[in-house]
Parts: structure tokens; C-alpha cells; sequence
């Protein structure tokens, strides 16, 4: 893999913190589909955890709940442990990837920027919106035959508005927002690219194709900047970097992008509170913000997953904060997920998140579809099936 890491892996690095070190000998080294179950089945777990509380503040949360915050999942949308929009357009990213991928397949030079766009159409008809009837769906596929996704979870009123306003498949959003919406869904995105990690121009790849797809709605550069900081760590992670050269290869396609101040410092911000060992983490995340905002809920993601001792200490620590819970949640997730694999995922969360199954087979179509080129005539059927081109 050629993964272009910096030399050595000692944890020396401020962005260390006293968070996990994944390279101790005590470390169980995950499984590559290890961790591509465990980055969206992260995500979606983190969710899960924030969908209770997403608009509440870190005092309404306490009172409910107690002094260590919510620490379970609780009721949310009628039922308990249920995703929200985050993880469903997470879902609907990586469906408009493997098209693209089955396309390619079949002879087709589609763009997965296209295919993907297309994909959030089809989110945007399970919101229950009106118009998306009239937009071009494409065939539904497996993904939009599962019921359980039709509902509104509180989707962002700017994805919402800017599909229904995209011009042609693929056109980028015209608007100055920088709403995590885009941050929140790209994580697929490092997962379908790590499988040209021999290529020398995979991390710049891989954080324009992030960057494209938040800017399907999200207008303004940070939104999008952040979106492809994301995906490049968790393409990194993958391979067994440390987070904080994860961050290393992510400063780096930043670093030669325009507008990337304010992603850029709200990451320094990040790394520079978790080297502070007594510095209290309520009182970070407060300093990072709330979330709302792109770079703001990738720093707060990355803080937790810098500082925490596991994955259930990263997702708690990122949802009981004033500000959009279910979001950090999600990227806190993704991060600590692909770090230490499914395995660190407690299973009483797996086994009542809702769609866990359905997260589980599409993070393994993800791990599995280079695969796909030599399948049989029957498996080739399936997968056309599954993924129309």
C-alpha cells in the first residue's frame, strides 16, 4: 500500500493525547472488514447515542439523565436506539459509490459524484418530500426497499433544500452553507478508496471526492474542506495509522487548498486541548463549539476520539455537549470505529441499533466489491440487482 505516513509510530505527537494507543502489543490489530463494519457501524452507534438529546443542552441533558450525561441509548423517533438522518445518508453515500462501481463494471464511465448524487435523490423521496417524485430517482435498488429508512429523522433543512434545488445530477449546491450535513456522510468515501491505496495520489483523491459530495449541498469551503479532512483520516486509519497520523495526512491535502483556515485551526484546536492532560473535556468541546457547523463537529469527533480510553467513552463523551449530538456522535464513531474494529463496538448497542444488519452487509459490499470484477454469472446478477447501474 503506498499510504504516504509519516516515519514512525512512537505516540509522541501532541495529538496523542492520553487517549488509545493502538500500537501497544496489548492492541488486538483489527481486520481490515473489521474495521469497515466497525467505521459505519460507529457512526451509526454514536448516533443512535445522540438522537435523544440532539436538541437539548448539556444542562437539559444532566438533568434528564444525571451527572454523567446519557450513557444508553434512550427512545428517540418511537423506539429506542434509532438512527437519524446522519447515518441514513451516511447509507445513501456509499450506495451511490458501489453504483458508480457497477457502472464501471458494466462498461459505463459515470461519475461517482453522479451516481452518488442520484443516491440523495432517493434520500430525499424516503423525507417524504413531495417533489422528489418528479426528480430522476433511478431504479430503487436494495437499499430503498428497506422501510425502516422512509422516515424523517429530523433531516437538515439545507440538504433538503439544495437537492430539491439541484439543477442536473451531479451540480454542486448553490448556497453559503457549512452545516455539518456534509461532514456527517462521507465516511464511505475513505472506505471505497482504500482499495487504490497502491496509487501515490490516493489521499488527494480521496479528499476531492469527499469534498465534491458535501458539496452537493453545502456551498461554502469549510463545509466542504472538512468533509474531505474525513474521509482522508479514515482512509489512513484503515490501513493502521495512528490518529494522529491520520491528521498528519489530512493537514496535508489541506495545506495546499484554498480556504482552508478554518478547518485547519479548528483541527490545531483539537490536537492542542487533548495534549492538555488536565484540562477538563466538558470545557473542550464547549472551546470547539457545538457542532452545528462543519469543522466544528470534525473537531469535536476527533477531540473524543484523541482523548477517549474506548469506544464507549469516545461516543459518550461526544454527545453530551450543547449542540448537534447525534452528529459528533456519528463522526467520533466513524473514527474510533475504524481505529479498533467492530469488535470494540459493545454488543448491547449493536444488538438494539436499528438497521444494524442492513449497515453491516453494506460496509462489507464496500470491503468486498474489487471482488465483484471476477463474480460469477449468478453472484454478477445479484450485485446488478443490488446496485443498479
Amino acid at each position: 500500500m503506498y499510504l504516504a505516513l509519516p516515519a514512525g509510530r512512537d505516540g509522541t505527537s501532541d495529538a496523542a493525547g492520553a487517549g488509545i494507543d493502538a500500537t501497544s502489543p496489548m492492541t488486538a490489530t483489527p481486520t481490515p472488514q473489521s474495521r469497515f463494519r466497525g467505521c459505519l457501524l460507529g457512526g451509526a452507534v454514536g448516533d443512535a447515542l445522540g438522537a435523544a438529546v440532539e436538541f437539548m443542552t448539556h444542562g437539559q441533558i444532566k438533568q434528564r439523565y444525571g451527572r454523567h450525561g446519557i450513557t444508553a441509548f434512550d427512545a428517540a423517533y418511537g423506539r429506542t436506539g434509532a438512527i437519524t438522518d446522519d447515518t441514513q445518508m451516511t447509507l445513501f453515500t456509499a450506495d451511490g459509490l458501489l453504483r458508480a462501481e457497477v457502472s464501471g463494471h458494466d462498461g459505463g464511465a459515470v461519475s461517482p459524484v453522479v451516481t452518488t448524487s442520484q443516491a440523495y435523490l432517493r434520500w430525499l423521496y424516503t423525507q417524504g418530500d413531495a417533489t422528489a417524485e418528479s426528480l430522476p430517482l433511478g431504479e430503487p435498488g436494495w437499499l430503498m426497499s428497506h422501510a425502516d429508512l422512509r422516515h424523517a429523522r429530523a433531516p437538515g433543512m439545507t440538504c433538503l433544500s439544495a437537492l430539491v434545488a439541484m439543477p442536473s445530477l451531479g451540480e454542486p449546491a448553490v448556497n453559503d452553507s457549512k452545516g455539518c450535513g456534509g461532514v456527517m456522510r462521507v465516511a464511505p468515501v475513505g472506505l471505497y478508496r482504500w482499495h487504490e491505496c497502491d496509487q501515490p495520489d490516493v489521499e488527494a483523491r480521496t479528499f476531492d471526492l469527499a469534498a465534491q459530495l458535501a458539496g452537493l449541498t453545502h456551498g461554502h469551503p469549510t463545509g466542504q474542506l472538512s468533509s474531505g479532512a474525513l474521509a482522508v483520516m479514515v482512509l489512513c486509519l484503515i490501513e493502521g495509522a495512528t490518529l494522529a497520523e491520520a491528521l498528519d495526512a489530512a493537514k496535508r491535502c489541506l495545506n495546499v487548498r484554498e480556504h482552508a483556515e478554518e478547518t485547519l485551526n479548528a483541527l490545531a484546536r483539537a490536537e492542542s486541548l487533548a495534549s492538555r492532560s488536565r484540562w477538563a473535556r466538558r470545557n473542550a468541546i464547549k472551546e470547539l463549539g457545538e457542532g452545528w457547523i462543519a469543522e466544528e463537529a470534525l473537531a469535536i469527533g476527533v477531540y473524543c476520539a484523541l482523548v477517549a480510553s474506548d469506544f464507549r467513552e469516545a461516543v459518550t463523551l461526544a454527545v453530551n455537549h450543547d449542540g448537534d449530538s447525534d452528529s459528533t456522535g456519528s463522526i467520533a464513531g466513524n473514527l474510533i470505529g475504524v481505529m479498533l474494529g467492530v469488535e470494540a463496538i459493545p454488543d448491547n448497542w449493536l444488538h438494539t441499533l436499528e438497521l444494524a444488519d442492513v449497515i453491516r452487509e453494506i460496509a462489507d459490499d464496500l470491503f468486498e466489491y474489487p471482488d465483484w470484477r471476477g463474480a460469477s454469472v449468478e453472484k454478477r446478477a445479484r450485485i446488478d440487482d443490488k446496485y443498479p447501474s
